[in-house]
């Protein structure tokens, strides 16, 4: 596209995005719907039980697709969604240390059909979204990090993808919207510098976009419910809330206060933190990572904070426009 500069400063912001999602989703591991606390650390334990500094299964679905991302397979494509839905498939049985209902639930009973992985995936959740009323969990906007920063200068192209990688776990509306509302802020942030969750207002249904106007007011006026934010709409009301308090930090101290404040709000500690962590890492990148972060960093598969950057760096250099 024209006037396409991918710069240092970009660059960085993507190494980040990835790194601090799975900083918060560590940070938040031992506190997943136990006593909210005031000071968290990277101490393990959790549902896991995971080691200190080992991030959970939002990292781990988020690598079995940034890894797709990284080796230059455009996400919106056929091949990449049957790749993704077969890394999915291969986590659970082989390296899933914790999952979801739900997504568990799709996975299982995916891997028994026939045909192509995509499309059995989908089947199995819409299979799903039927037999319950609480199909929108927030498993699929846990793993947006790399999906916002995979078509820096193709917002359309970026909201395709976030509706389709959710669709794969997720048979609902509001999931893919949650998704594309973040996905477009994490690339608004790289771009620009700034964080705005309501960029992506206008790629959304018009008959969604009021009420998700009223739920993102509430979120700035700190009217989250934590206990509920197992659900994808609360979910990213408590991350937006966490990452909207830090407007007065800059850098490390951004992250830092945002990410720890996500985990404080209590409820599904490490998946909000992790959603917060994407937007932040987006916005101030891998230099604002807390060093005693980084350096803890680790998990499925066989993995480290510095390999996380590394992999968020392939997949910017790989959304440059054909050519350039």
């Amino acid at each position: 596209m024209e006037n396409f500069e991918l710069t240092d400063l970009m660059i960085d912001r993507a190494r980040g995005a990835l790194l601090a999602s799975a900083a918060g989703d560590a940070l938040g591991v031992p506190y997943e719907f136990a006593k909210a606390t005031d000071d968290p650390q990277m101490i393990g334990g959790g549902l896991g039980p995971y080691a200190p500094g080992e991030w959970s299964d939002d990292t781990q679905m988020a690598v079995c697709i940034a890894s797709v991302a990284a080796s230059g397979v455009r996400l919106t494509s056929d091949a990449a969604h049957d790749e993704i839905g077969q890394n999915f498939i291969n986590w659970m049985h082989d390296g899933a240390s914790d999952i979801g209902i739900q997504t568990r639930a799709v996975i299982g009973r995916a891997a028994e059909m026939d045909g192509d992985v995509s499309d059995r995936l989908r089947l199995a959740a819409r299979e799903f979204s039927a037999s319950t009323d609480r199909s929108a969990g927030n498993g699929a906007l846990a793993r947006i990090a790399p999906v916002g920063i995979s078509f820096l200068w193709d917002r359309d192209a970026t909201s395709e993808a976030a509706k389709d990688l959710a669709s794969l776990t997720h048979f609902d509306r509001e999931v893919e919207e949650s998704c594309v509302l973040w996905a477009e802020a994490m690339r608004v942030a790289v771009i620009e510098g700034v964080l705005d969750v309501r960029a992506g207002l206008d790629l959304l249904l018009e008959d969604s976009r009021d009420k998700w106007v009223a739920w993102i007011d509430d979120a700035d006026r700190g009217l989250v419910t934590p206990r509920t934010n197992g659900y994808t709409v609360s979910a990213l009301q408590c991350a937006w809330f966490a990452v909207k308090a830090t407007t007065d930090y800059f850098g490390e101290a951004a992250v830092y206060d945002g990410v720890r404040r996500a985990v404080k709000l209590g409820g599904d500690t490490d998946t909000v933190a992790a959603i917060a962590g994407a937007l932040l890492g987006a916005r101030w990148g891998e230099s604002a990572v807390p060093e005693k972060w980084k350096d803890a960093l680790r998990g499925w598969p066989a993995m480290t904070g510095a390999d996380l950057a590394d992999m968020g760096e392939r997949i910017v250099r790989n959304s440059q426009p054909r050519g350039f």
